[in-house]
């Protein structure tokens, strides 16, 4: 074995590809995007060395033309299930004990084959299972994904680098172990990063993990599990199941040796599992490790003195980009009354200068919503708007699934601070505002603290210094990733750690080493040099 401290490459965020006409990027991805729009994949379930394919399958249909079919997928039963907890823990076995900076390799080769050869392929089919524009594509799975696992690697070797202090007769070490079990990793549709980062932060601090991707996002994931096996991740470190998300987790959660969750998704869903594991909780061999990134009716709020063209950006930029299908969305937003009407006039013109369509048409802003569920939820939010006096829709509101699940860009404007859509999560390209009094700033703050029971991002926008002072103290316990002048999404691993607490979560900072803090348990070793020979202090005499 080899013996050294040794240093990690210094990870800097990846740059992100412009996309621009007669680029190569440019051409490669709508080539890629081409040929896995007209060839359709099978994709099996992952357990140990073994691609198991049940003959129980459900077919996959890009969002925008969900009558065009690019795949089908096999669906597990709960024996599939037990077998992928089997091969995790005989898995376990070897990569618990494989030397860290092996298992570092491992990634770093993932986050190079993603910025090289397989950046086009993750990238298009990211486009068709989730309906991202490129540059939603190219900020998700190929940028932010090649963060994670470049940082996580950084974070990693520091963490191993912190150590106890000793003196001259004692050597103290810390030793990160791996979780005794394995980890149950629930990712979700809308960022192809979060898919593969989940499974993979765990698993680089050398745990074994049963993961299962969104049904929504299978198509993608192929891609991230084509990706690690290049890379030479061991059979059976990251197993793949698709299928019931009750029966699985039921499964997992009945385990004795289920050892943590790492969960992205809806904050009832997350609750669910957080009952169920204390209702098991006299069955585990540990006090299993939760960590969750939930919902969020994430705000902008504008102080008199803000730059109405900025926060006009904001609004469009946060509130509809990706069809509002980030946890970080702008989904509320409070102006003053004095910048309202031009507040107005932008975000309405910005609105309708956007069109809406296929991302393989890259002038297209907005594309489909995920599936027929979400389509007819905002639907219906959409059609209440209209009816209620409270409430009014200046922009957008019409909606056509004939073809594909395109909701347009709406903005609702309300005079009730407490209606639905301030307080309720929709998950899709809508917003609503509600329009102060200037002299109410103080109290507005209180209000947008108070309304949801979320407490993800946020945004302030002012050009008053005290102001910012004011409301970044205010909201202190509202958002867990807060913005001053900017939308109140789009956090970049390394420099902004992700997550929020209250309904919004467990706060444990994806891409931070806060994190994986979280899936290691640690060990003090302490070593006496020369051991006493005699049980006698001198305060005896």
């Amino acid at each position: 074995m080899l013996k050294g401290f040794f240093k990690v490459p210094k990870a800097i965020n990846e740059p992100v590809k412009g996309y621009a006409p007669n680029s190569p990027e440019k051409a490669a991805v709508l080539e890629a995007y081409k040929k896995m729009w007209n060839t359709t994949i099978d994709v099996p379930l992952y357990i140990g060395s073994e691609e198991i394919r049940t003959g129980n399958t459900r077919t996959m249909s890009a969002p925008h033309d969900h009558q065009h079919i690019v795949g089908t997928y096999h669906l597990a039963e709960k024996s599939h299930v037990e077998k992928a907890i089997a091969n995790a823990l005989e898995s376990r076995k070897a990569w618990a004990n494989m030397a860290w900076e092996q298992r570092a390799a491992i990634f770093l080769k993932a986050a190079e084959l993603i910025a090289g050869p397989y950046r086009a392929r993750i990238n298009a089919a990211t486009m068709i299972a989730q309906s991202k524009t490129i540059h939603q594509a190219e900020i998700d799975a190929s940028c932010e994904l090649i963060d994670f696992l470049r940082f996580n690697v950084e974070f990693m070797s520091q963490i191993y680098s912190d150590q106890p202090t000793s003196d001259s007769s004692v050597w103290n070490r810390l030793e990160y172990r791996p979780l005794e079990g394995f980890i149950y990793a629930i990712t979700p549709f809308n960022f192809t990063a979060i898919a593969a980062n989940l499974p993979a932060s765990a698993a680089m601090m050398g745990n074994v993990v049963v993961w299962k991707p969104s049904d929504s996002q299978v198509f993608s994931a192929k891609i991230i599990i084509d990706i690690f096996k290049e890379a030479g991740l061991p059979d059976g470190v990251i197993n793949v199941v698709f299928g019931d998300a009750l029966m699985v987790t039921d499964t997992v959660l009945a385990s004795r040796d289920f050892a943590g969750v790492h969960f992205t998704g809806s904050t009832h869903v997350f609750k669910d599992i957080w009952a169920k594991i204390g209702t098991n909780i006299h069955h585990y061999k540990t006090y299993p490790r939760i960590v969750g990134e939930t919902g969020g009716k994430d705000f902008i709020i504008a102080h008199p003195s803000a730059n109405v063209k900025q926060v006009a950006t904001g609004i469009v930029r946060g509130a509809f980009e990706f069809q509002g299908q980030k946890c970080s969305a702008a989904s509320r937003a409070y102006i003053p009354k004095s910048l309202w009407t031009a507040v107005k006039d932008q975000v309405i013109t910005d609105v309708k200068s956007m069109k809406m369509g296929s991302p393989e048409d890259f002038s297209n802003f907005i594309t489909a919503v995920i599936h027929e569920g979400s389509f007819d939820k905002l639907a219906s939010y959409i059609d209440q708007a209209k009816k209620d006096a409270d409430a009014e829709i200046i922009v957008g509101g019409n909606y056509d699934k004939s073809k594909g699940y395109f909701i347009e860009p709406t903005v609702i404007v309300t005079t009730n601070p407490k209606y639905t859509t301030m307080e309720t999560e929709l998950f899709g390209p809508v917003i609503t505002i509600y329009v102060y009094e200037d002299l109410q700033w103080a109290e507005t703050l209180q209000l947008v603290d108070t309304t949801s029971e979320y407490a993800l991002t946020g945004a302030v926008f002012s050009t008053d210094r005290y102001a910012i002072e004011e409301a970044t103290v205010a909201l202190q316990n509202a958002a867990g990733n807060f913005y001053i002048n900017d939308k109140p999404t789009g956090a970049v691993v390394g420099q902004q750690p992700f997550g929020g607490a209250r309904a919004s979560g467990t706060n444990d900072k994806a891409g931070s080493a806060l994190n994986l803090l979280r899936w290691a348990s640690p060990r003090t070793i302490k070593e006496t040099l020369v051991a006493p020979e005699d049980y006698r202090y001198p305060f005896l005499g």
